[in-house]
């Protein structure tokens, strides 16, 4: 018997940091693109499509902090558990790679995180732009540093960020982020 794969949508969302590719299926989001040179369709007609359209665009007028949609992005099981650690961080809140790393038990595996922060499949909805170098450095964007700097500005990160000290939201992070 044949296994059916899910068909996969893509649209073209206009932003004030210029188009977004994204791209889902059934099963969820499963990519979402900076690309100034973008082709898709503007808009979409189904249902989840709109409900991406409309979150997004919450998010740019400044009337939406989290996401709530369903996602499916493509990884290793690490990459998938950083982007589940990525996805608990608050907006206008920062974290340092090495935070990150504490996080998903792989202390002194910053670099890793970086690797995995910089293969994320859905920039923006999984904020990979508020992970930070630890002496508070932007460190890098997969969609750009200019990117970087604007959405962090956009939820109201100053010249001193928001740092996540010791304490009960470490193990906040780490009991909500642990994966079996």
């Amino acid at each position: 018997m044949a296994t059916m794969t899910p068909k996969r949508r893509q649209i073209r969302i206009d932003s004030p940091l210029g188009p977004l590719v994204v791209e889902y299926t059934s099963a969820g989001l499963s990519a979402l693109r900076f690309d100034p040179g973008s082709e898709g369709s503007p808009l979409s007609d189904d249902a989840f499509g709109e409900r991406i359209s409309r979150q997004l665009s919450e998010y740019f007028a400044g009337a939406r902090r989290a996401f709530d949609l369903p996602l499916a992005p493509a990884g290793t099981v690490f990459q998938r558990r950083v982007w589940e650690a990525l996805s608990r961080i608050p907006f206008g809140e920062t974290r340092s790679y090495a935070e990150i790393a504490g996080v998903v038990g792989c202390p002194g595996g910053s670099r890793a995180v970086g690797q995995a922060n910089g293969r994320n499949p859905i920039p923006l909805i999984v904020p990979c732009h508020r992970v930070v170098a630890t002496g508070g450095g932007l460190g890098g964007y997969s969609g750009g540093i200019d990117i970087k700097r604007w959405l962090l500005t956009h939820e109201g990160w100053g010249q001193a960020p928001p740092r996540f000290g010791a304490g009960e939201a470490t193990r906040e992070l780490r009991t909500a982020s642990h994966v079996s």
